[in-house]
């Protein structure tokens, strides 16, 4: 099953000519045959980001969002602040299991990520670092199969259908 991705790079930086993690995932996303049906860069103020990410949960064609940056330590990363404040329901398992398997390549820099998850308006949401380990960790370990309706014993897509249950 193809899932419908929009991907948003947090930056005050870069651009999508420069965003290196950003090409990665739009690279992993065309391989597993998945489809990026919007693509973004906006600088680290959180009313930005929650503009964008606002604008794409009223989209129908959009099943997942991906940030990438934005979710460090410093005054200027804002990234998960303005996940949580849209956010319905927080995924921990995400974040957890996503800085277990930093550990295992960075160490103990692990803990200095706040990767998180969230559901908001039927979508999932998933905050990466900026860095492209952190990104290639993130859809290589996780993602790529999580996004996969044949991954078992369970995974995200197949809850899709009821996600918005009352």
């Amino acid at each position: 099953m193809q899932v419908n991705i929009a991907l948003l790079t947090v930056t005050d930086t870069r651009t999508l000519d420069t965003d290196k993690s950003g090409a990665i995932l739009v690279k992993k996303i065309n391989e597993q045959n998945h489809k990026l049906i919007d693509r973004k860069l906006v600088k680290d103020e959180k009313k930005l980001i929650k503009k964008v990410l606002s604008d794409w949960l009223k989209k129908d064609n959009i099943d997942v969002i991906i940030t990438t940056g934005g979710t460090g330590l410093t005054g200027r990363d804002i990234t998960p602040e303005a996940i949580k404040e849209i956010a319905d329901k927080e995924i921990p398992g995400f974040g957890e299991l996503f800085r277990e398997l930093s550990y295992k390549s960075i160490g103990t820099s692990a803990m200095q990520s706040r990767a998180c998850a969230v559901l908001a308006n039927g979508k999932y949401i998933f905050a990466l670092p900026g860095s492209s380990g952190g990104v290639t960790d993130a859809w290589d370990e996780i993602l790529k199969f999580q996004l996969d309706i044949n991954h078992k014993p369970c995974n995200f897509v197949e809850l899709f259908p009821r996600l918005k249950e009352k």
